[in-house]
């Protein structure tokens, strides 16, 4: 990851909309663009974490309302730090993040992009920290919002990059003892997320 690959973190924040009473299911579902693709590319990103064994920190935006996260995120076995602000670095991810001084990049997916991404995005590139944003496992309930957000972040020195781009990396050598398995999670293409439209637009995500 740019030279500067150690102590990665997968920051899954706040997939909300998966509880068996079905409020935030009604809240989130509909509303978010490309909610079903969105999350099957962060579950397909957590799979990744979980076999190469990258630490991965899951909050969830006050699920006493809002509904704990979805199941078919995969994450069910995971922590889940609970928080009310739009940043992912409440206190106690603060501690894990500091657990980890050779922590270097940090890989953000979730929802929503203008809110809980740009937040902790902000957050840790005040803090040295590489931040790559998975553009296909991130999305808004307003295109226009998702995209302008893309459009802060890379001029605030956020890496954009794709699922299956940042897997590649992660991997980095067709040698790799985990490469196989791998290749099979994404061996078929990540759902289109309505992306494509914007990078055809002229310079759409330019400075």
């Amino acid at each position: 990851m740019t030279g500067r690959g150690r102590g990665i973190i997968v920051a899954s924040a706040d997939w909300l909309g998966g509880s068996a009473g079905g409020c935030a299911e009604e809240k989130f579902r509909p509303t978010v663009a490309y909610f079903p693709q969105i999350v099957a590319v962060a579950a397909r990103m957590l799979q990744v974490a979980q076999t190469l064994e990258v630490p991965v920190v899951v909050t969830e935006q006050y699920p006493q309302g809002l509904g704990p996260t979805v199941p078919e995120l995969g994450a069910q076995a995971l922590r889940k730090i609970p928080k009310t602000c739009f940043s992912m670095l409440v206190p106690e991810v603060e501690r894990e993040l500091g657990a980890r001084p050779d922590l270097c990049s940090v890989l953000l997916c979730g929802i929503e992009t203008q809110a809980c991404i740009m937040s902790t995005a902000l957050d840790l590139l005040e803090r040295g920290l590489d931040v790559h944003v998975v553009a296909d496992a991130c999305s808004s309930r307003s295109q226009l919002d998702r995209l302008v957000a893309f459009t802060r972040l890379r001029q605030s020195g956020a890496f954009l990059t794709t699922s299956e781009g940042l897997v590649l990396q992660l991997v980095q050598d067709a040698a790799h003892p985990h490469f196989r398995q791998i290749q099979k999670m994404i061996k078929e293409p990540a759902p289109d997320s309505g992306l494509l439209p914007f990078f055809q637009a002229q310079n759409p995500l330019g400075n």
